[in-house]
């Protein structure tokens, strides 16, 4: 029986989203993640999953970063994206990010069943509006392409600067030296081409859902 991952900080809707499984697949394995970082964890020790279930909006998750970042890593493991967020835009740039397919939360039981029984017999599904919507600009894909060479471990430093943490907040969330996040930050800072961090912020902040003007990053005035 196929195993799936499910991604999301709502115990109710995944509860839901356990209901729909087993009635589709009944048998099937599930493996649960409540934010981004467990959800790495998840990704890592299940390797052999044959489906991601991924709620954008989750603790740690910024946007369509999570997405990519998941894309690179685990290539062979399909996306497909359960959001509230149901503008056809948003689900078009999903699709465009390397997302199998696009739920709205809103789709009934029936539809769920639907996508997830076409993803995995290989095939992509989503909303008819998402393919007429206009697709992810230049701009954004050349971000996509950058944050594709970060380690995961650099993809968190880089998450924890966008929500304005120093480096010695960052150091002591991940239980690491000061003189290591020096190192992580230099080295996102050559792979995506950036200055400094607010530069390399701005860049992540590209495949934000709604992206907005971004404050200087307090150590970039140092």
């Amino acid at each position: 029986m196929p195993t799936l991952l499910i991604a999301d900080d709502h115990p109710l809707f995944r509860e839901a989203l356990r209901g729909v499984v087993a009635k589709v697949l009944p048998g099937a394995i599930l493996h649960e993640a409540d934010s981004v970082e467990a959800l790495y964890a998840l990704v890592e020790r299940e390797a052999d999953a044959d489906l991601l279930l991924l709620d954008l909006n989750m603790p740690g998750a910024q946007g369509f970063s999570a997405l990519v970042h998941l894309r690179a890593l685990e290539p062979q493991l399909p996306i497909v994206v359960v959001s509230a967020r149901e503008e056809p835009a948003v689900m078009r740039r999903a699709l465009d990010h390397g997302a199998f397919g696009f739920i709205p939360k809103s789709a009934d039981a029936a539809t769920l069943g639907e996508a997830i029984g076409t993803v995995l017999a290989g095939d992509r599904w989503a909303p008819d509006a998402a393919t007429s919507a206009p697709g992810a600009a230049a701009a954004e894909y050349d971000a996509a392409q950058r944050l594709r060479d970060l380690t995961p471990q650099q993809f968190r430093v880089l998450q924890m600067l966008g929500e304005g943490l120093l480096n010695k907040q960052v150091a002591y969330e991940l239980g690491v030296s000061e003189a290591t996040i020096k190192a992580h930050v230099t080295a996102i800072l050559r792979k995506l081409g950036a200055n400094n961090r607010t530069q390399a912020v701005l860049i992540a902040g590209r495949l934000a859902l709604d992206p907005g003007t971004l404050a200087a990053h307090p150590e970039d005035a140092e």
